[in-house]
């Protein structure tokens, strides 16, 4: 039998590399930038074009490389950064695998202009699919110019797999925000399709924060630090009354290095524990400086995990830090030892004589001699409540077999449920409580409309024919880069809904009118609202564009929780709710109502 074990072509194992590091046009940013960092650069241009998809550059004012050092960069493993095994554990910098450069040489059409500040020339290098095209020298600017040209241009099975330009460029301004927030003292400028959408100067972090999201941010930052010998910790955290169900604004920095990691997530949650509701995430923008010995980068492609050496003991020191700044900032009451009430800690005194206990007790007690203890006990005395203590687990059962009935009289109800006639009524707010034929129909308010509003939205996409309320006094709306650019893709949506919102100079828009059924007057926190659900649901599976707007308007316009309705409102969202095509159900699949029938309610007495 012949040998059938062969090396990989040097083309096919970096087209593999490739697959591992370079996953869509924002992996090519992170890694240039990055290498613009470990280069010294003070300053830093990330100019796209169509999502990144055609065309990507990065120039930067770092130190630039020789002639040789330009052609060596692109070989696989080619490093500055590391000598030995032994650097891996002391790793400062960003780009040490070696990895990027031959990985995006490998599936692009690449051009470099570099040059050193002790040199009079530069060197200008063309590669395209990891073969070098050309090699002169050339006048330049100190520093160093990448030019990406059509990504994955011979990978075609991969370049099918990327988003829309809108998508694509959103990915790449989420990096971008990373690398900008973890390098606050370098000057870095985004540009797409020609308009700028970062122009950021050096500042601390705290500006750095407000110039990324927008001035609105800065009521919502607490300030957090503390150091430690294990790990120093500072940034800031959010106001509970300001978080979302998005995780957009959630970072975390180690050695000005972001990364991705759940665990200290969780850490920082918990200390939220009793603040926050369940469904709701806060801000953070936390930065944790260690030793490098006691963590380890490189056990991804991406370098965005990381693993600690004392990663239970970080666990504690972040919850407690977060906890402290809720705390000191009044978010939720702490402990105060100064108040004349406080309790005073025993403190042992070692050189005190220590004496044997004393212990009293009564030598004439005769346990025989007859007690009111033992008295023959008065019925009548007795509380009537202990009289049905054990009628109580037979009632548990038959509530645990009511609440399987309802489940599949739930599954079997037609759609053509109607009132008998009588009187409907709320409960807490949050019920809508209907007699019918079968017995009590029990109504969620806020998924009943929420599947009213889906449909009639859903309707009005495909027809156009929303209708729009103009608003009295048109409202500004101020967003960050991120969130514009999914305004942008869904505006047109958004304007055959009903609305009428409409471009006002750089990230900002004007909301002139909201679709009719919308009663909320802030039309701003209605379009806040509608993104964060977007931001939920982009993502979903089976679900098309207009079907993503449609249940997010749907979710963040619908009545809520508490909301106290009048009985002819209640029957309006009834009357409603059945004349939906799926009424038992909400846009995210959770039943609307749930029957107990006549048979059940008899069962519970």
């Amino acid at each position: 039998m012949s040998d059938i074990i062969r090396l990989l072509p040097d083309t096919v194992a970096n087209q593999i590399a490739a697959g591992e590091v370079i996953q869509r046009p924002a992996s090519v940013v992170k890694e240039l930038v990055e290498n613009a960092i470990d280069a010294g650069a003070t300053q830093i241009q990330v100019i796209i074009k169509d999502g990144g998809k055609t065309f990507i550059q990065v120039i930067d004012n770092g130190c630039g490389m020789s002639e040789t050092d330009a052609r060596m960069a692109f070989e696989r493993h080619a490093t500055s950064k590391i000598c030995s095994a032994d650097d891996l554990f002391s790793i400062r910098t960003m780009g040490f695998r070696g990895e990027a450069l031959a990985s995006i040489a490998a599936v692009s059409e690449v051009e470099l202009k570099t040059r050193l500040k002790s040199t009079e020339l530069g060197t200008h290098i063309s590669i395209a699919d990891s073969k070098v095209l050309q090699q002169v020298p050339i006048n330049c600017p100190e520093g160093s110019n990448f030019i990406i040209k059509n990504l994955f241009f011979n990978v075609p099975a991969r370049r099918k797999f990327l988003k829309n330009d809108t998508t694509e460029t959103r990915h790449i301004i989420t990096e971008f925000q990373r690398l900008a927030l973890a390098n606050t003292m370098i000057s870095f400028v985004l540009i797409v399709d020609d308009k700028t959408i970062y122009q950021l100067k050096p500042e601390n972090i705290y500006k750095r924060i407000i110039s990324v999201f927008g001035k609105s941010i800065s009521q919502n930052l607490l300030q957090i630090n503390n150091s430690t010998k294990v790990v120093e910790i500072t940034g800031y955290i959010g106001k509970p009354e300001f978080a979302r169900k998005s995780s957009s604004e959630q970072f975390f920095f180690v050695n000005n290095r972001f990364m991705k990691h759940p665990y200290f997530h969780k850490a920082v949650v918990s200390a939220y524990e009793k603040i926050l509701s369940p469904d709701l995430m806060p801000s953070y923008f936390i930065y944790f400086e260690i030793d490098p010995s006691s963590i380890d980068i490189n056990i991804h492609p991406t370098k965005t995990e990381i693993k600690f050496e004392e990663e239970k003991t970080i666990w504690q020191i972040l919850q407690a830090t977060v906890k402290q700044s809720l705390g000191k900032f009044n978010v939720f009451p702490s402990l105060d030892f100064e108040q004349e009430t406080a309790f005073e800690i025993p403190h042992f005194d070692k050189n005190r004589e220590i004496n044997i206990p004393e212990i009293s007790y009564n030598p004439n007690y005769n346990p025989f001699k007859e007690d009111k203890l033992f008295t023959k006990p008065n019925r009548e005395n007795i509380p009537w409540e202990i009289l049905f203590e054990s009628d109580r687990p037979r009632k548990q059962e038959q509530n645990s077999f009511i609440s399987s009935s309802i489940d599949e009289d739930i599954s079997e109800q037609p759609h053509d449920i109607q009132s008998s006639g009588q009187e409907i009524m709320q409960l807490k707010n949050k019920f809508i409580l209907v007699p019918v034929k079968s017995g009590l129909m029990i109504i969620d308010q806020t998924k009943a409309h929420q599947r009213i509003l889906f449909e009639q939205y859903l309707h009005s996409l495909v027809t156009q024919q929303g209708i729009a309320q103009q608003n009295l006094f048109p409202q500004t709306l101020e967003l960050n880069p991120a969130d514009c650019n999914i305004l942008n893709e869904i505006l047109e949506e958004l304007n055959k809904l009903g609305f009428d919102i409409r471009t006002f100079g750089q990230n900002s828009f004007v909301i002139h009118g909201c679709p009719a059924e919308i009663h909320n007057p802030n039309a701003v926190e209605i379009v806040m609202n509608l993104l964060n659900e977007y931001k939920e649901t982009q993502n979903s599976p089976g679900l098309s564009e207009k079907e993503k707007v449609a249940f997010s308007l749907a979710q963040s316009s619908a009545i809520r929780s508490g909301q106290k309705l009048t009985k002819e409102e209640m029957q309006v969202l009834v009357d409603q709710l059945f004349a939906c095509n799926s009424p038992n159900f909400s846009p995210s699949g959770k039943p609307t109502l749930i029957i107990l029938t006549t048979e059940d309610l008899d069962k519970m007495f």
